[in-house]
């Protein structure tokens, strides 16, 4: 799984999601993680169709969406979401 993590600098919540995207990095040493500034790359826009900021797509090994949040996320929904389809991926990975 891979998590892209879409921002830009002068957007507040996107300064809050940052600090606990940190905090939960730490946590999960392995998780792939791409952040991606929307004003420095436009173009994310319209090839994950992306209307907020920030968004949050989980992508599973195969790029397929598995699925998008948007805007404040709490740290212990992001942790149980993250659990939840790294387990799936497993699974399905030894399937």
């Amino acid at each position: 799984m891979k998590i892209l993590k879409i921002g830009a600098d002068w957007c507040p919540e996107c300064v809050i999601m940052r600090l606990r995207w940190q905090e939960i990095e730490k946590q999960f040493p392995d998780l792939k993680t791409e952040s991606i500034d929307i004003d420095k790359n436009p173009a994310i826009k319209k090839t994950r169709n992306v209307e907020d900021i920030p968004t949050f797509i989980f992508l599973a090994d195969d790029d397929r969406e598995l699925l998008r949040l948007e805007k404040l996320v709490e740290i212990k929904d992001l942790i149980r979401i993250i659990q939840e389809n790294t387990k799936t991926q497993k699974h399905k990975n030894n399937l």
